[in-house]
């Protein structure tokens, strides 16, 4: 009896002992099989998953299994997945996708456990919020792995099981102005522009429950730390105020490494390690006295000067940092047209 292409694959994948080797066989069963075989490509792969020889590989492949499944589909098998340390990373997921809310118990059983990985006890949390929509993300990175123990909400996760494990209302959008929508003003436009691009940026890859690549409205408070420290150009000073860059980065090959944004809530803290040295508490000599750094690229700073304001703006600035003096060559002639360029690179 002939072999068929499928059944090709799955011995290749179990045979296979070289990882480069074996992502090439997996993407291609997926790839050529996950749609018309999907329930066969599914077994072959959550069988890797619990007897295949290449270990590393076999977390991985719970992932792609959740990619591919259903809602309700292969219980069995995560319920066994999240048992095993080396799996229950991405096993929590699919549980959660084949269990629904059943799985709850469990999952919340994982993240208090101490005997669990911290990246595995942080998924848990993460993966909670997500599909309950409680808050117990809020602020914190997208990726779980980065998340430190102490800053796991373990007794809010609690509190939220002894109350019967409510659904939550999720995280709403950050507030932006209204003429975001309806730009009429020269700044207004340069503005509606670059949240255009980051609205394809959101679209890709979002997490309310830490927001990036936003224009927002400033809160008064950060506004009036800035007015402490500086008299800002007109221009600026309203753009920060509207449109607020939160998390923004550009990435674009016409910055080095793409281009941090700063916003109102992390500008005077943006000046460290250029004007401010915040260990020694001191001004660092060499500094332009009357340079504000407004975003960088790969850490060369891009600063307003503010000795030169005039009709409400002022030129932008930049040099390469690590050079042992700062070299500053003027970038743009204005803020309003380094905005327009930021939002067209």
């Amino acid at each position: 009896m002939a072999i068929t292409p499928l059944a090709a694959l799955h011995r290749k994948l179990f045979d296979e002992t070289d990882g480069g080797k074996f992502a090439t066989l997996k993407d291609r069963l997926i790839k050529k099989h996950g749609e018309t075989d999907r329930l066969a490509v599914m077994e072959i792969l959550s069988d890797y998953a619990r007897e295949g020889q290449l270990l590393h590989w076999r977390s991985s492949l719970v992932n792609s299994i959740v990619g591919l499944m259903q809602p309700q589909e292969l219980k069995d098998f995560f319920t066994w997945a999240v048992t095993q340390p080396t799996l229950a990373y991405w096993g929590i997921d699919g549980l959660l996708k084949s269990a629904g809310k059943e799985a709850y118990g469990t999952v919340v059983a994982l993240a208090v456990a101490d005997a669990m990985p911290r990246e595995v006890r942080a998924k848990a949390v993460k993966s909670l919020a997500v599909f309950s929509r409680q808050p117990f993300d809020a602020g914190l990175s997208q990726d779980p792995g980065h998340w430190k123990l102490d800053s796991l909400r373990l007794d809010d996760v609690l509190a939220w099981q002894r109350a019967g494990y409510p659904d939550g209302a999720g995280f709403a959008p950050p507030a932006t102005h209204a003429s975001l929508a309806d730009p009429v003003s020269v700044l207004e436009k340069a503005a509606a522009r670059l949240e255009k691009r980051l609205a394809k940026e959101r679209k890709q890859d979002q997490d309310l429950a830490r927001p990036s690549n936003w224009l927002v409205i400033a809160s008064e408070a950060d506004l009036a730390a800035i007015d402490q420290h500086w008299t800002l150009p007109e221009q600026y000073r309203r753009f920060l105020a509207r449109y607020s860059p939160l998390r923004v980065h550009i990435d674009s090959k016409r910055y080095f490494q793409g281009l941090n944004l700063y916003g109102a809530a992390e500008l005077i803290k943006a000046q460290h390690g250029y004007a401010y040295n915040p260990v020694d508490q001191k001004v660092i000599v060499g500094w332009p006295a009357n340079y504000v750094v407004i975003a960088d690229a790969g850490a060369d700073p891009y600063c307003l000067d503010l000795s030169a304001i005039a009709d409400g703006d002022a030129p932008v600035y930049t040099a390469e940092h690590g050079a042992g003096t700062w070299e500053f060559v003027r970038h743009a002639d204005s803020f309003v047209d380094f905005l327009k360029e930021v939002a067209k690179a």
